[in-house]
C-alpha cells in the first residue's frame, strides 16, 4: 500500500558522465535523488574527468543514447521530466529532439551548456551553437548562464553590468524563442552586483535574486543550480520559489567548498551533510519581483 501511494517523479538526464571533478550526471543524480525525483541517466559521452582538467579521456555514446530512445518508447516510460545538458555533437541535438518529441507529456527543460566567462566552449561548433536555439524552442524551461544567454540571441557578451531592463529584455526575447520559462544565471546587474533573474511567461512576472560573491569559479555550478531549480519545480513550486531554493543551496555549496580551500575543477562539496538541506522545508525570502 505505501508503494502504491508514493508517487516518485522520473526524469531522463540527456548529460555527460565525468569520473573525475563533480558535474553533469555525478551532480545531479544525487541532488535530485535526495529531493525525491528518480533520474534516469542517459549519458552522451563518459569522460574519465570534466574538460576542465584539460586533458581527458572521452568516449561518445551517440548511437547508444539513440538506442536507449528506442527502448524507452517500446516500455512506454512515464516520463515526467526529460533534461538535456552537454551535449557532445550536432547529431545528439537531433536526438534529444526526438526524446522531446517522443515524451510530451513531460516537462521538457534545457540546460544550453555552451560556454561561460563571454567564450563558447573549445567543443562547441558555431553549428552546434546556432542549433541549440532547435532546442531551446520546444523546452518549457531553459537555464542558460550569461554567455549562453548571449549566444542564443546573437548578442555581444556585456564586459559590463546590465541594467535591470536589459535583462528583462533578454528574458523576454529567449522566452519568445519557446520556452515559456526562463532563468539566466551569473548576471551582474548595474549597482547590485551578480544576480540570478527569470520570468514565468505564463504570468509575465519577472523574478530576481541576488547573488553572494566568492572570489572563486567551481565546476558543476551550473549543473547544481538547474538540478535543484528542477527538483522544486516537479514538486509543484512556484518558480520564485524553486529559484530561491536553488540559489540558496548552490551559495551555500560555493562559500563551503571554498572555505575549504578545493581545487576550482574538483567541483562543489556537496557529499554528507549538505545534501541533507534539500530535504527541509524551503521558505521563500530573498527572491524579488523585478
Amino acid at each position: 500500500m505505501f508503494e502504491e501511494q508514493l508517487k516518485i517523479k522520473k526524469v531522463a538526464a540527456i548529460h555527460d558522465m565525468s569520473g573525475i571533478g563533480r558535474c553533469s550526471l555525478t551532480v545531479i543524480i544525487p541532488l535530485l535523488s535526495v529531493m525525491g525525483v528518480q533520474v534516469c541517466p542517459v549519458p552522451t559521452a563518459v569522460l574519465s574527468a570534466h574538460t576542465g582538467y584539460g586533458e581527458f579521456v572521452m568516449h561518445d555514446l551517440t548511437d547508444h543514447i539513440r538506442s536507449v530512445l528506442e527502448h524507452y518508447k517500446k516500455l512506454d516510460v512515464p516520463f515526467d521530466c526529460i533534461y538535456s545538458g552537454f551535449l557532445a555533437s550536432s547529431e545528439q541535438i537531433d536526438i534529444c529532439l526526438d526524446y522531446f518529441r517522443a515524451f510530451p507529456k513531460a516537462l521538457k527543460v534545457v540546460d544550453p551548456v555552451m560556454g561561460d566567462d563571454g567564450k563558447a566552449y573549445a567543443t562547441y561548433t558555431g553549428e552546434m551553437c546556432e542549433r541549440m536555439s532547435e532546442l531551446v524552442a520546444v523546452a518549457d524551461v531553459i537555464t542558460p548562464n550569461l554567455t549562453e544567454a548571449a549566444i542564443l540571441l546573437g548578442e555581444d557578451f556585456p564586459e559590463k553590468p546590465i541594467s535591470v531592463q536589459t535583462a528583462k529584455d533578454w528574458l523576454v526575447r529567449l522566452s519568445q524563442k519557446g520556452a515559456k520559462t526562463v532563468v539566466i544565471t551569473s548576471v551582474k546587474l548595474e549597482g547590485e552586483g551578480m544576480a540570478t533573474v527569470g520570468y514565468d511567461g505564463s504570468t509575465q512576472t519577472f523574478w530576481k535574486i541576488n547573488n553572494v560573491l566568492v572570489p572563486a569559479q567551481y565546476s558543476g555550478t551550473g549543473d547544481m543550480f538547474a538540478s535543484v531549480l528542477i527538483g522544486g519545480l516537479l514538486k509543484g513550486e512556484e518558480l520564485a520559489v524553486a529559484m530561491n531554493r536553488a540559489t540558496e543551496f548552490t551559495e551555500h555549496t560555493v562559500i563551503r567548498t571554498y572555505q575549504n580551500n578545493n581545487p576550482w575543477r574538483d567541483g562543489l562539496l556537496f557529499e554528507g551533510a549538505e545534501l541533507a538541506w534539500l530535504t527541509k522545508p524551503h521558505r521563500f525570502s530573498d527572491c524579488k519581483k523585478m
